[in-house]
């Protein structure tokens, strides 16, 4: 095969990157196969994601029609309905990319799609991270009316910090090679 075949087929594929070792690594796939893939990763990442947020939103739907909720204070029931507009703006951002994609299904834009459906799921983590605060917070509160409360609050907020962001972006800083890749 010719050299400008080869290079005539390999336009439009991941550059070879080098990693440690000297070792050439590198998928071997076009822009719409990556979409692909990409898009398989993100639906599995966000059928996981979606079952929590729609279990703790409908957990915090039945609270206003239990009695205690009528014993709360104003401050508890003001945290109660910010914790649920994040919830819903949280399920929101999370189903968003279903209709997303099947609004754009077949127009030959997957890797917009793809793109635009990962901003919304990690907007749709950040909110579930508002949601869970918001949360463990009221319920805390509820719960034991201790002054500690909101250091625990902190305590879990920071490892939910540590385990969704940053572990995952020491990890890419340290044994990923190229950021410039595009990420989904």
């Amino acid at each position: 095969m010719s050299g400008e075949r080869l290079r005539e087929e390999n336009e439009g594929r991941d550059a070879r990157v080098e990693t440690e070792g000297g070792r050439r690594d590198a998928r071997e796939e076009t822009e719409d196969e990556r979409a692909d893939r990409k898009w398989q990763d993100l639906v599995q990442e966000i059928r996981v994601t979606q079952m929590g947020v729609q279990i703790l939103f409908g957990f915090l739907l039945t609270v206003v029609f239990t009695p205690i909720f009528q014993q709360l204070g104003q401050a508890d029931k003001s945290i109660y309905i910010v914790t649920v507009i994040l919830g819903s703006l949280a399920t929101g951002a999370l189903v968003a990319p279903v209709s997303l994609h099947r609004i754009l299904s077949g127009r030959r834009v997957k890797p917009q799609t793809v793109m635009w459906a990962s901003r919304l799921t990690f907007v749709g983590l950040m909110l579930l991270l508002a949601t869970l605060t918001g949360a463990l917070f009221l319920i805390l509160r509820t719960a034991t009316h201790d002054a500690v409360v909101p250091y625990l609050v902190a305590g879990v907020l920071a490892w939910y910090l540590l385990c969704w962001f940053v572990l995952p972006l020491w990890a890419r800083t340290r044994y990923t090679a190229n950021d410039s890749a595009d990420d989904a």
